[in-house]
């Protein structure tokens, strides 16, 4: 059955993140002063960035040399060429360009622009630089939520959450691509619609419905709450990472 009720609660008091951040310690903190804690099923949605600024996930624009293809990418997008040499080391494939953006398959299976790579919300003191996606998103959300699971003697659910276009909309969206001790993606095939039909197709992207409901908490700009706690969700499926999430190349309709 689903839930028929949610809150969401934006966590505040978290400090920028520094490299080598104890991110599961301050989320800990925050959580407690804030006097909400965890429960079992709770859902903790991480912002991305402050996932790969812990992690020390930077490159300095002034180290980079970029190849005669990212100079030519760089010339038909209006982007640095640095930035877009980055974009490609981190890409398996280029799929679309335009003004600004370029679409690519990262290595991580993910269709986006510019490899989830941009320059906004970090900190550049010495020149600038750009901030890479997490190495492992799914094994980044299993350790946060094992380090939470242990301060606060509950079971939870982590959600990594990040910023999604979608093929024809406007609008970026919060979209799952990290997960664990939730269903990413729930199964429907077989169950009955209200009048008895069997499903035949239907998927639910649970992890994604839960990132965007966060992502409205978070902001796009200078918010400075990279941390939500949802609560009131009930788990009915079996826990599946956000990597099931991917669609396979052969199943993709858009490349």
């Amino acid at each position: 059955m689903a839930s028929v009720s949610l809150s969401l609660h934006a966590i505040p008091g978290l400090p920028l993140i520094a490299p080598g951040d104890d991110l599961a310690g301050l989320i800990e903190e925050a959580l407690r002063k804030c006097g909400l804690g965890l429960m079992d099923d709770d859902i903790v949605v991480v912002a991305q960035k402050v996932v790969s600024k812990a992690d020390g996930l930077y490159v300095e624009l002034d180290s980079v040399e970029p190849s005669q293809r990212a100079r030519d990418i760089a010339a038909q997008v209006g982007k640095d060429p640095r930035h877009v040499e980055v974009v490609l080391r981190e890409a398996e494939e280029v799929v679309k360009v335009g003004p600004h953006v370029i679409v690519v398959a990262h290595k991580l299976g993910f269709v986006m622009a510019n490899a989830g790579i941009d320059e906004s919300n970090i900190e550049h003191a010495n020149g600038s630089r750009v901030l890479l996606l997490p190495r492992d998103p799914d094994g980044s959300a299993s350790v946060l939520k094992g380090r939470l699971d242990q301060m606060f003697g509950v079971s939870c659910g982590v959600v990594i959450n990040d910023s999604f276009g979608r093929p024809w909309r406007n609008g970026v969206v919060g979209v799952a691509i990290g997960a664990a001790g939730m269903p990413a993606l729930v199964d429907r095939v077989g169950a009955e619609d209200l009048f008895g039909r069997t499903l035949k197709v239907t998927e639910i992207a649970v992890a994604d419905e839960i990132a965007s409901a966060a992502s409205l908490m978070m902001g796009q700009a200078n918010e400075g709450l990279p941390v939500v706690l949802i609560r009131g969700y009930r788990p009915t499926a079996p826990t599946r990472p956000a990597a099931s999430l991917i669609r396979s190349r052969e199943r993709d309709m858009f490349r």
